[in-house]
């Protein structure tokens, strides 16, 4: 297949993870870890003035250094530390191209909890069950994961199609993995058919331009006999009960006798 006939896609896909209360403990404390660095990433940014701004080497530097001096950064994969970096620089920017705000600080009650890993490669992505999969999370082990959705993994794997990375995000249902997916898909040929206009509406649902209509199948109720509007639709267990003829003949000698 011709480069010319294919186009690149990116796209995610969110699973929720399953995870032991130790995992959980974890997986909180590289979250917090990766919110710390980044607000020292900007503390330090802002201290120094624009002509000795800090360098992406030398910042790299100080976060190998740090995350052996520091119990709390530690706990922080090399990878995603790395990855806290990037994202930082890549937010100044985009602040210069016009494309977004300022970096803030991240507040602990106010931020998402999300921790990066960047490598796909070293995911080792599996799947064990017809709805559950297995992925290596770093120092944290292999983790279950929900398959919903089938991944570019294994023999569908290739240079082309495959999983790039994933980032690991907290909301109120718990952690659940983001897994970033590229893939290389044909561009569809055009339709060289005729052309054919739809119009929906109430009456009639579904209108085309060459005469062509489509309903909901299912038989509209009668005007004459006195209930429901012209042309509407009733489902079977809404329709009028039928009175018998037993029950229309007792009640007219009622009304006789009454007379």
């Amino acid at each position: 297949m011709s480069t010319e006939s294919v186009v690149e896609r990116h796209v995610g896909h969110r699973a929720r993870l399953a995870l032991s209360p130790a995992q959980i403990e974890k997986m909180d404390a590289q979250a917090h870890a990766a919110r710390a660095l980044w607000n020292l990433l900007h503390d330090w940014w802002t201290m120094t003035t624009e002509n000795r701004r800090v360098s992406l080497k030398d910042a790299d530097a100080v976060i190998r250094q740090a995350r052996k001096d520091i119990d709390f950064l530690g706990v922080l994969p090399a990878q995603a530390a790395q990855a806290v970096l990037k994202t930082y620089f890549r937010a100044w920017q985009n602040r210069w191209s016009g494309l977004a705000g300022e970096p803030v600080f991240k507040s602990r009650l106010r931020s998402a909890m999300s921790v990066d890993a960047p490598q796909g490669r070293h995911l080792n992505i599996t799947r064990v069950h017809r709805r559950w999969g297995m992925v290596s999370i770093p120092k944290l082990g292999r983790v279950r994961f929900r398959w919903t959705r089938d991944l570019p993994v294994g023999k569908r794997s290739d240079d082309r199609n495959r999983v790039t990375g994933a980032r690991l995000v907290k909301d109120t249902l718990g952690w659940h993995i983001a897994f970033r997916v590229q893939t290389f898909e044909p561009i569809p040929e055009p339709r060289t058919g005729p052309q054919v206009g739809i119009d929906a509406g109430i009456v009639i649902p579904l209108s085309l331009s060459d005469g062509t209509t489509y309903d909901h199948g299912r038989p509209a109720a009668p005007h004459a006999g006195g209930y429901g509007r012209p042309g509407k639709m009733v489902e079977p267990s809404r329709e009028s009960p039928a009175i018998s003829p037993g029950a229309a003949g007792g009640s007219s000698q009622t009304a006789e006798k009454t007379r």
